[in-house]
């Protein structure tokens, strides 16, 4: 008796090995895969600016880092005497604006480093809701709890996300997308049905054309395949410790060989090793 509908994954034609360089980008879901790729011992950099949640913020800043554009402190914006970079979540604010364009840039310049070595990046899409920023006029990846009356949210189009993702996706850089199974509940259901569905055909049109893009459905694993509260946190928004797990079993068996899942498998021994600590 079957109890679930499996996804169907084909394997990939070009499986993704230890010597791959990844840049991993987006919402928590990437933190929760990312860990999981480092403790197997992969040459993957997660989230080196802290998590990004909507296309537009995330392909602002891939597009700067690229261009190796630092930051200024025209870049920041001061209220009540804390000064704020909206890019990025809460961490990227403090009293002084000099301290935090340092500690900001250093961050910055080793993701545009570590963004233009990486031959393989993935990035996962958690909400098609933006906020932007009405006194500086722009679209902020974090609000920094300031003043909601200081917003207006809106919901990008399928067309705007692939109008800005579309010239990024040149040759030789391979974009695999997924879409965050992380529900967004401050929307309603109905907002993150809404949300997600636009993120979806958005990566679908990105994806039409295999040689264009790649995506992992980690959304419809955890939404169809895991169908069950239990594959929830007790939030019942982010998926458990268990559904993570076997999300990330499912990416493995797309991306990697036999000879790459049992140097991963040594890796993680090795890693758990390294956390022991022996009770005296």
């Amino acid at each position: 008796m079957q109890f679930t509908i499996p996804v169907n994954i084909r394997p990939s034609d070009t499986p993704i090995d230890h010597s791959t360089p990844i840049v991993m980008l987006g919402s928590c879901f990437t933190d929760n895969i990312g860990t999981r790729l480092l403790t197997d011992g992969f040459d993957v950099s997660v989230n080196p600016m802290g998590a990004l949640y909507n296309p537009a913020t995330i392909a602002r800043v891939v597009n700067r880092a690229l261009e190796r554009r630092n930051y200024t402190v025209t870049d920041l914006y001061e209220h009540s005497g804390v000064w704020h970079c909206l890019d990025y979540a809460s961490r990227r604010q403090g009293r002084d604006p000099e301290l935090i364009l340092k500690e900001l840039n250093d961050d910055f310049n080793a993701f545009s480093d570590t963004l233009n070595r990486a031959s393989t990046w993935i990035v996962t899409f958690g909400t098609s809701w933006v906020f932007n920023h009405l006194p500086t006029k722009s679209l902020v990846g974090n609000c920094h709890k300031l003043p909601m009356n200081q917003f207006m949210r809106s919901r990008m189009s399928v067309d705007e996300i692939v109008q800005l993702w579309q010239p990024l996706m040149v040759p030789g850089r391979r974009i695999i997308f997924t879409v965050s199974p992380v529900r967004h509940l401050s929307d309603g259901l109905d907002g993150n049905t809404l949300s997600k569905a636009t993120l979806r055909l958005a990566v679908d049109s990105l994806t039409s054309d295999i040689n264009q893009g790649e995506y992992f459905p980690a959304f419809e694993i955890q939404l169809d395949e895991l169908r069950d509260y239990r594959f929830y946190a007790a939030d019942m928004k982010h998926p458990s410790e268990v559904a993570i797990d076997y999300i990330y079993s499912r990416f493995a068996d797309t991306y990697f060989s036999r000879e790459t899942r049992l140097k991963a498998l040594d890796a993680r021994h090795d890693y758990l090793l390294s956390q022991h600590r022996p009770i005296l």
